[in-house]
Formats: C-alpha cells, structure tokens, sequence
C-alpha cells in the first residue's frame, strides 16, 4: 500500500467516494463508493482512526488528483475560503500525470528535504505582508499535516533537533516544532475534530506573525528586552491576529487561539469554549519548545525538564493539554539526548511502546568518548534503561540528520 493522509477540509459529503479510506496502518474504515453524509459520520470516523487515508494504488486517477487539486488552488494563490470549497467533481476530471506534476509536497517520491522546509518557513514568516502569505502558509501547514502524520516520529526528530541547536532561526523553527506537536496531541489523543486540529497547528505557525523578526533578535540578544521590545511583546497577539484578518482569515477558531495563546484560561479543557482550548494547547507546546531551545544567554534545557514546565498548571496541578502534548511525543521525545543505565549517552530515535522506551542510538561510550559506530539501542532492556533526559550542549558530538533519520 501507498497511503497518503486525506485533507478533510474538503471532504465531499454526500458524494460516493472514488477510493476507500483506511487507517494509517491501512485498515479499511470505508469501502470505494461508499456515501459520508455528515461531520458527524466523518468525525465519528476520525475519532476511531486519528487520520483518515488514501491508498494511491486503490483508484490512482482519482487520488492522485483530488490530492493534487488542493495544490493547484494555492499556486494560483486562491483564497482559504476557495480552497475548502474545492469540489471532487473537478478532481475526477484531471489526469493522473497532471495531478502528480501539480502536488510535489503531497504526495512524496522522496524523503523531506527538512532543511529546505525550515528555510521556506522562515522566508515565509518573516515577510507576513505579502500578498501571497496566505496561500503559502496552506500549503506549509498541509505540508507539515502530512509528515506529522506519514512520519511522526522522523518529523519529531528533525524539528526538535533543529529547536534545540537553532538560534539564526529561531522563529521559524520553533513555529513548526509547535505546529506537528499540537496536531500530533490534538489528532491523536485529545481527538478533537478536524477544524480545531487544523486551528491548533494553523495558529502555532501564525501565533508570533506580529514579532519575528524581533523574536529571532532576542533569541540572540544577551541582555533583557529593552522598553520598547517589551512594548511589542504585549501587543504580538493581537498584531497577528489583525495580520491574519487583513489577509481574509475569519476563522474563529485560529483567530481566538492566537488572540489567547499567552493568556488561555486553565482547568480542565471541556469546560472552555473551542478557540480557548486551542489556545492552551498552543500555550503549553509553545512553553515546551521555547525552554527546549537556546538562547545566547543560556543553552538549551533537557527535553524532561522542558515538558515539567508544560506538564503542570500555574497551581502545580496536572495540566490536561500538556499532558496530551507529552504522551503524543513520549517523555524522551524523538531528537532528545538520554542517559542509560550503562552510562552510555544516547539520542532517541523513535518512540517506543511506552513513553519512557523509546528506540535510541548510543553516541557516546560509557567514558563519554564519541563511539566510532552508531549503536541501536532497545531501551525496555534494563541494561539499555533510561536514566536521565541530557541537555544537547553536554553532547560534542557532530552527525548528519540525514544519516539518523534513516535509523528510524
């Protein structure tokens, strides 16, 4: 099987499907021609598989072009409205080489080039007056939907990598990292709909479109934010939401998570209105990944000691959204370092059956020399046990990201 995610924003209710949708592990949840006549049944779907998907092979004509369709809508920079109402009918008609050639970030022949996407997204966020930011933060978010989804536990290891060594880009890259975690916690163990997913990650790469560039100058300053970048750090929220409203987003959902992503109510997550939920999901990724990463007066914090901050509420209680942000990554997520039992320092790889057994890779012996051979290493082994989660600046050691992905 070639299984793609399914974008269910424009999901074609009422109209037989032309392909069976299947679970990630390609289950079949809907067989070819059957009928989903409301969000409802859709949601009912998402809550039992967490993503819904495609096989390529099943109906390749009509896959490959409703995948593609979403792609051609944003070169010719429609709008967002425009683009949720694209329509099946249109899709059927295209051809298979036509709808391959149009949807390159898609439907992928090729692993990400995650270097590539960090470069696009700072580009990207640090220009949000263009008259094209809308159209090219889609397809960035559709883009991130899909690896999140194909390739968790890669995707994990690139941006957490890249977050806890990155200052030049710091904006960017922290963006993103939020972006998969809250749609990773949101689809997968909050399960909440396919808007307030979408939302959550929508408003994780757009929460600081107000202050990027001032973001990225502090993440490399070594003295406090003077008078008037403290003025500017009041008002980023409301500057990016008003960003996002003069480029024609009125979802309330995305609009109310940025305007709350630094002050969202706490408690338990049932009891809020939608956008507030989003907005303190948002909070505690974003709380997460800014003590992950460095600053030019500190390094970066070890992976454990930044989810104690996410894990628990300003009154010390657990915190319902940090909890479902820890158990999506595990508690030594995937590009973190950790300490085994035999002294050995190793970098987490793939997250394992339970949060604190992931599949890890030994760089450094037990003498804290680098090894001369990357050793896998299986973690439920007591031998091989987690001890401590290890800061990524006790770690001198150099390696290719592409030769760890390939680990994994």
């Amino acid at each position: 099987m070639k299984l793609t995610p399914l974008d269910l924003h424009n999901f074609p209710f009422g109209k037989s499907l032309p392909f069976a949708l299947r679970t990630r592990d390609g289950i079949l949840l809907a067989a070819t021609g059957f009928v989903v006549n409301t969000r409802a049944q859709l949601d009912a779907m998402v809550a039992r598989a967490g993503v819904l998907c495609i096989d390529l092979a099943d109906s390749p004509e009509q896959a490959r072009a409703f995948m593609g369709q979403l792609d051609d809508l944003v070169r010719k920079e429609h709008t967002i409205g425009q683009i949720a109402a694209a329509q099946m009918t249109s899709a059927q008609r295209s051809t298979p080489g036509e709808a391959q050639e149009r949807s390159p970030g898609l439907v992928r022949s090729e692993p990400p080039d995650w270097q590539e996407i960090q470069l696009r997204a700072n580009a990207l966020l640090r220009n949000p007056e263009a008259s094209d930011f809308l159209p090219r933060l889609q397809r960035l978010h559709l883009e991130l939907q899909s690896l999140s989804a194909e390739q968790p536990d890669a995707t994990l290891f690139a941006l957490i990598h890249f977050g806890a060594r990155e200052v030049e880009m710091y904006s960017a890259t922290h963006a993103l990292l939020v972006a998969v975690i809250c749609g990773m916690a949101a689809r997968d163990h909050l399960h909440w709909e396919p808007a307030m997913i979408a939302a959550a990650a929508q408003a994780a790469l757009t929460m600081n479109i107000g202050m990027t560039m001032l973001q990225d100058e502090l993440a490399r300053q070594t003295t406090p934010p003077n008078e008037s970048q403290m003025a500017t750090i009041s008002v980023h929220a409301a500057a990016s939401e008003k960003l996002l409203e003069r480029h024609g987003v009125s979802d309330p959902l995305w609009l109310g998570a940025v305007r709350h992503h630094h002050a969202p109510p706490s408690g338990k997550l049932a009891a809020m209105e939608p956008s507030l939920r989003v907005a303190r999901l948002l909070e505690r990724a974003d709380i997460f990944a800014a003590r992950l990463a460095p600053r030019f007066t500190r390094g970066a914090l070890p992976a454990a000691a930044a989810m104690r901050g996410t894990y628990f509420d300003a009154e010390h209680r657990v915190d319902e959204a940090g909890a479902s942000l820890i158990t999506a990554m595990g508690v030594y997520p995937p590009g973190s370092f950790v300490k085994l039992a035999n002294n050995e320092t190793a970098i987490v790889l793939k997250r394992g059956r339970t949060g604190t057994t992931p599949k890890a890779a030994a760089v450094l012996n037990r003498h804290g020399a680098p090894l001369g051979e990357i050793a896998t290493r299986d973690t439920s082994q007591a031998m091989f046990k987690v001890m401590s989660s290890v800061a990524h600046r006790e770690v001198k050691v150099q390696f290719a990201l592409d030769r760890m992905l390939n680990l994994i």
